[in-house]
């Protein structure tokens, strides 16, 4: 039986990302195990997810996914180097997965590799440091050393999932995993485009959940009962603007040495984002004020969510300290006890467990446990509110006759 490895945030899960595990099983075979590392309660583009992580992997098992392991949130939040870093860890280190499958705008496995084996050579890493010296983004420093060391297969590294299956790619080669990689490319809408009518891109679901819209008949039908249920009990869409004055509390108790210490605080950049925190009255005015053409949004984005989560540089100088079960199918658990046997981390399914770890690993989950206390104020119920959610919380299990175990 092959095992994939897949990345993902499913926020929400769509039909492309059942798309996606249905051309692997075409490829792989019928019997192919899904092993999904999720990021938890916060994303990588520095927001919410718009829905709870335990909500979020049921949906995904619902349709398809065998077994969901979560991503900790030093690496969910980082730069894209540092998300598909610490995921592509995860799943090598579970010792069971086989294929390393993520998605892809142009679906060209080999001109992705080319591009990853460009980005690790000497010659590239100094044109980006000299374009940097001029003032313009890292983006668009890549970008320009790219077109000089790749040339025309430079351009596709301007496409979200391009740019992060590049990533898987580096950080696969720099591992020394020997999961074989395998690209789907994408179907439907790009990543903040429009609907065909089949295929709905994640940004525009949240787009329009947010906006109070019904999105039901736009998922599978898994997700799409997860989801009402999640919105029925009020827990959810989740947004910044409803965290809006906790997030901004918590920045403004923060001294100035606590924005120095956060990941990527170089050149100054912490004390633009602390002056900003302790001057401006809301999360999009912070962001407003603190952007420059030199740094994207999306890292100023993640940036003050670190301020907030209490994830400070170096956190992650560890490595990947466990594997946290979220939920799993009857074949994922029969995945689980192959991984017991054979991981290289210690794998989590009672949160209990935790105590028994190192330090380092006990820091990790501390930093989870603080940020599902701030995220959860975001419901309705006063009971969903209460601290200490992922200290009672225990894998979702789906039985093969649809019922939860």
């Amino acid at each position: 039986m092959n095992t994939a490895g897949i990345t993902a945030e499913y926020n929400p899960f769509h039909r492309g990302h059942e798309y996606m595990m249905h051309v692997l099983r075409g490829e792989l075979g019928e019997d192919t195990a899904f092993v999904c590392v999720m990021s938890g309660s916060f994303v990588q583009r520095g927001d919410c997810a718009i829905f709870r992580a335990s909500a979020r992997a049921e949906a995904a098992v619902r349709c398809g996914a065998d077994l969901v392991l979560e991503l900790p949130l030093p690496w969910a939040i980082a730069s894209a180097e540092g998300f598909a870093s610490g995921a592509v860890e995860l799943l090598g280190k579970t010792g069971v997965v086989t294929h390393l499958c993520f998605g892809s705008e142009c679906g060209d496995i080999n001109a992705l590799q080319g591009l990853a084996h460009a980005l690790r050579t000497p010659e590239t890493d100094v044109l980006i440091r000299q374009y940097l010296l001029g003032g313009v983004s890292y983006a668009a420093a890549r970008q320009r050393a790219l077109e000089r060391t790749a040339g025309d297969s430079a351009a596709l590294i301007a496409e979200p999932n391009n740019i992060l299956a590049v990533e898987y790619l580096k950080a696969l080669a720099a591992g020394g995993w020997s999961m074989k990689p395998i690209t789907v490319r994408r179907a439907g809408a790009r990543h903040d485009g429009e609907g065909d009518g089949v295929f709905f891109s994640a940004s525009e679901l949240r787009r329009r959940c947010a906006a109070g819209e019904n999105i039901s008949p736009l998922l599978p039908e898994g997700a799409a009962e997860v989801i009402a249920a999640e919105i029925a009990a009020g827990r959810g869409p989740v947004t910044t603007e409803r965290l809006d004055m906790a997030l901004v509390s918590r920045l403004r108790m923060l001294p100035p040495e606590a924005f120095d210490a956060l990941p990527d605080a170089s050149e100054g950049l912490g004390a633009r984002l602390c002056a900003a925190a302790h001057s401006q009255p809301d999360w999009g005015s912070i962001l407003a004020a603190a952007k420059t053409k030199r740094y994207a949004l999306s890292r100023l984005r993640r940036m003050l969510l670190c301020a907030c989560l209490g994830v400070r540089a170096g956190d992650g100088e560890g490595g990947i300290p466990y594997v946290r079960v979220l939920a799993m199918s009857e074949r994922g658990r029969i995945v689980l006890r192959q991984m017991r046997g054979r991981s290289a981390l210690p794998v989590i399914t009672k949160p209990a467990q935790i105590k028994s770890l190192d330090e380092h690993a006990r820091k990790i989950f501390e930093i989870e446990c603080a940020a599902a206390d701030l995220y959860c104020l975001s419901f309705a119920s006063p009971e969903d509110r209460r601290a200490g959610s992922l200290w009672r919380s225990r894998p979702f299990v789906l039985r093969n006759d649809g019922v939860e175990a």
